[in-house]
């Protein structure tokens, strides 16, 4: 495998039969302080008490153990009213000022992995997770019914979907093990189109380009295209990242020799350039269309990288694990990277997703939230997402005014803007 060549010759995908497709489905009381209309009488030494004085007409007998009552209640009284009003601050704090959660009909340790909706019904969308999850939903994102798709339950596995795009009313799915999926109806059916078991790596990414075209990477950097619904493919590059670097790990690149042969992320900018991480996180490559390898990069920080992707002005940017942030410097692939001070609290950012060129959301573990508004130039923290109890993983903006937030444990988050 570490030489592979994907050559136009032997493509390795083939045009399925069509399969069957299937669709689914306290009044508070006021303080008071007790002043007796008449004084209180001390008892004086004698061989019999006085007679108590008469009692007013409508006003109650006050003796010793009434007045210490009432006095105790009115204090209670008092004490309430402040409480009240802390608690309902310290809730009123814990509500996410730009996001609302979302309440999924799934396990609750299924992990969220990629979400995309029908561009001609911007209501209709799908979400993608592990344990051969999809969700559907048709109002927008705020609720989500459970999807069977029979094509992918005809055999004893439990799919991982890792990647979901549309173009249209044209749909494609990728998973592991090895599984594609295919849609011409806006996802009302899907057929399964079968796979070589000479593909190499696992599909970890697709996305729809054009019609009846759509673009497929593997987590060995084998790229492959389609422009006729998936009945034949062509490779894009000419070998795998692998045998890429056997060639060229005498040429500088720090930690090649350690690569295992597979991408830890890989992201796609609008124009069609690529930015994948090693697995270990020691360095990154870029691939532009037409190049026919994949380019690795030394890392210009000292910590590993735990993610890579495009900023909206088409610059780079680059997560370091233990929380760091950095942006390149202009746009472009480049190697020249600036760090970016984010209250992180010590815990990894995950991914950073761009709403526009100024404002950007990143996400990370423990329910890390931050926001940019100026580019990526400073970030603040959402301190009201730190008590959300889960990771979050990935930072999805549909369009200016749609996002979501994927995390483990079933946690979606959506954006109102």
């Amino acid at each position: 495998m570490a030489n592979l060549r994907l050559t136009d010759s032997n493509p390795i995908l083939l045009r399925p039969s069509l399969l069957n497709p299937s669709s689914s489905l306290l009044t508070t009381p006021t303080s008071r302080h007790f002043r007796p209309s008449r004084p209180l009488l001390l008892p004086r030494a004698s061989s019999s008490p006085p007679p108590p004085p008469p009692t007013p007409p409508h006003e109650p007998t006050l003796n010793r153990r009434g007045f210490v009552a009432d006095t105790a209640l009115a204090a209670a009284a008092s004490f309430a009213v402040p409480l009240i009003g802390i608690d309902r601050t310290i809730a009123r704090s814990d509500e996410l000022s730009e996001w609302d959660r979302v309440y999924l009909p799934i396990d609750p340790g299924v992990v969220l992995l990629d979400i995309s909706f029908v561009p001609e019904d911007p209501n209709h969308g799908f979400l993608l997770g592990t344990r051969q999850t999809i969700l559907e939903t048709k109002d927008g994102g705020m609720t989500w019914t459970p999807r069977s798709i029979a094509s992918a339950e005809d055999e004893d596995f439990n799919y991982r979907f890792n990647s979901i795009s549309f173009k249209g009313k044209e749909g494609w799915i990728v998973g592991k093990p090895a599984i594609l999926l295919y849609t011409s109806d806006a996802g009302d059916s899907w057929q399964r189109i079968p796979l070589s078991s000479q593909l190499p790596g696992d599909m970890v990414y697709i996305k729809a380009t054009d019609d009846k075209s759509a673009e497929m990477v593997t987590d060995e950097g084998a790229i492959y295209v389609t422009s006729n619904r998936g009945y034949n493919w062509k490779a894009a590059v000419q070998e795998t990242v692998s045998a890429t670097l056997n060639r060229t790990v005498s040429s500088g690149i720090s930690g090649a020799s350690y690569y295992t042969g597979t991408f830890n992320t890989v992201n796609r900018s609008p124009d069609g350039n690529y930015v994948a991480v090693s697995s270990r996180g020691n360095f990154y490559l870029t691939w532009e269309p037409g190049q026919p390898y994949w380019q690795p990069h030394n890392r210009a920080v000292a910590r590993r990288i735990q993610n890579m992707g495009w900023r909206a002005d088409g610059g780079l940017w680059l997560l370091v694990r233990g929380g760091g942030l950095y942006l390149s410097k202009g746009t472009g692939i480049s190697e020249e990277f600036e760090e970016v001070p984010v209250q992180s609290r010590g815990f990894g950012i995950l991914d950073v997703g761009y709403r526009s060129k100024d404002e950007a959301w990143a996400a990370g573990g423990s329910g890390v939230l931050l926001r940019t508004t100026n580019g990526g130039k400073s970030w603040t923290r959402d301190k009201a997402a730190d008590s959300i109890a889960a990771n979050l993983y990935s930072v999805k903006f549909i369009d200016d005014n749609r996002g979501f937030v994927l995390g483990n444990d079933g946690v979606l988050l959506r954006y109102l803007g």
